[in-house]
């Protein structure tokens, strides 16, 4: 087998996202579209892979930084073919064949991509393989006259076809495979004598054809090939991912109750007999062990959630929170940077940062840990089987021993032995009375006004 190397171009402009950030690095399901495809391509264990950028270039050599992917400039957008050439220095010496993708056409599989290569492969030998489509409105797409459905007859971009040409719906993705020993020897040869005075990349299958040579053609679903030039085509891909996300997560025995109002992430892992309710949101880094129950409007992100746990309804789970097995988040609870023990309860309107609760314990309504001071984070200790009443105060850095109980509404600065009692409150002071003397007097002089 050829080894393989992998163009992505990404030297457009992206002027239609009006946006700082560059186009490619616009996030699908929580990862830049840029790493989406990389990461299919990465599948076939490239020995080369080369991204051309132009503006904002900085941004994408931040994006694959300790990585083994190289960044090429295209300092002037003259054309695909001409971004294509900027790759020579980067693939010197390299023989095999050529993936030529897209940054902004972030979901293509790793099997369209080995589909393409091995139709190079085969025994007739084509000098190209273009990767094809049939939108429901083909647009300004450049079109492929094929006669067989296999090779290419001709491909001619939109804006130079004839109106009998702009009548055909197979379309030109812009991918491709070309085998190294030929793509620079035919894009040295491509001229810009066209419509847009570009050097156009397509125009290698017809110098091909011009030689003897043929180019072949296979066609993928146009969802496959969707690209992004702007908010809203962002938009419709990531509710095609989201939506093939959320029928894979079902059919690994997920229950989703509201399929389309859950959003997943990239790397969301669920186990099965999982139920979600509607209206929840995962962040990167989640994954959900067997039998857990995610109840309506949680935010859920870099957590992860053992088997038999409950989340929710309206609970939050940031970076770091580790939930044991038959553990309990309830409603208007958020943790972040915590581990709770098998069994352990935080139900109602609390915040627990920087924390370790054991097995068992149970953390009253209003609670909160106290974990920063202005400057430093300090973690808080609960042992197992603990109890702390409601609207309690815990300043970190403190340890509540296993069995102890803090009596509802205590501010606890200090350690709790094992087994013990903390109250820390203000004496109460209670005047028989006094309440009706005083609407007495206060109402007496609202009148006198």
């Amino acid at each position: 087998m050829s080894e393989i190397a992998v163009i992505v171009l990404a030297a457009g402009q992206g002027t239609r996202m009006k946006s700082d950030l560059h186009k490619v690095l616009h996030p699908i399901a929580g990862r830049p579209m840029l790493l989406h495809l990389l990461a299919s391509a990465a599948a076939l264990a490239p020995a080369r892979t080369v991204i051309v950028a132009g503006a904002r270039r900085e941004q994408i050599e931040a994006a694959v930084a300790g990585t083994d992917v190289r960044v090429a400039i295209q300092a002037e957008q003259l054309g695909t073919g001409h971004a294509v050439l900027q790759t020579a220095s980067a693939l010197d010496g390299f023989s095999g064949d050529i993936l030529i993708l897209y940054g902004d056409v972030p979901l293509v599989t790793t099997a369209t991509m080995q589909a393409m290569l091995d139709r190079l492969r085969e025994g007739d030998h084509p000098v190209a393989v273009v990767l094809g489509f049939r939108p429901p409105n083909a647009g300004v797409y450049g079109r492929i006259v094929s006669d067989d459905g296999r090779t290419i007859r001709k491909m001619v971009e939109y804006k130079d076809a004839s109106d009998d040409e702009r009548a055909l719906n197979l379309c030109n993705s812009g991918l491709m495979a070309v085998r190294s020993d030929d793509l620079f020897a035919l894009l040295a040869r491509v001229g810009s004598d066209n419509a847009a005075g570009e050097y156009y990349l397509p125009d290698i299958v017809m110098l091909a054809r011009g030689d003897g040579g043929i180019s072949a053609v296979i066609e993928t679903a146009a969802e496959e090939v969707a690209g992004v030039n702007s908010r809203a085509e962002l938009a419709v891909v990531e509710a095609d991912w989201q939506s093939k996300r959320r029928t894979a997560a079902m059919a690994g025995g997920a229950t989703l109750i509201a399929p389309e109002t859950v959003w997943f992430a990239w790397d969301t892992a669920i186990g099965r007999d999982v139920v979600i309710e509607p209206n929840v949101v995962f962040g990167p880094g989640v994954n959900v062990a067997d039998g857990v129950t995610i109840r309506a409007f949680c935010h859920i992100e870099g957590a992860t959630i053992a088997s038999g746990a409950e989340v929710g309804p309206y609970a939050r789970l940031r970076p770091g929170a580790v939930l044991g097995e038959k553990s309990k988040i309830g409603n208007f609870v958020e943790v972040k940077k915590s581990t709770l023990g098998r069994g352990a309860k935080v139900n109602h309107l609390s915040y627990i940062g920087d924390a370790e609760i054991g097995a068992g314990a149970n953390i009253g309504a209003g609670t909160i840990t106290c974990n920063y001071d202005g400057f430093f984070k300090s973690k808080t200790v609960i042992g197992a089987g603990a109890f702390i009443g409601s609207n309690s105060a815990l300043v970190a850095p403190v340890t509540i021993g296993a069995g102890a109980i803090v009596g509802a509404g205590s501010v606890i600065t200090r350690d709790v032995a094992d087994d013990a009692l903390a109250l820390a409150r203000g004496v109460q002071d209670t005047k028989p009375g006094w309440a009706a003397k005083f609407r007495a007097v206060m109402t007496a002089k609202k009148a006198a006004k």
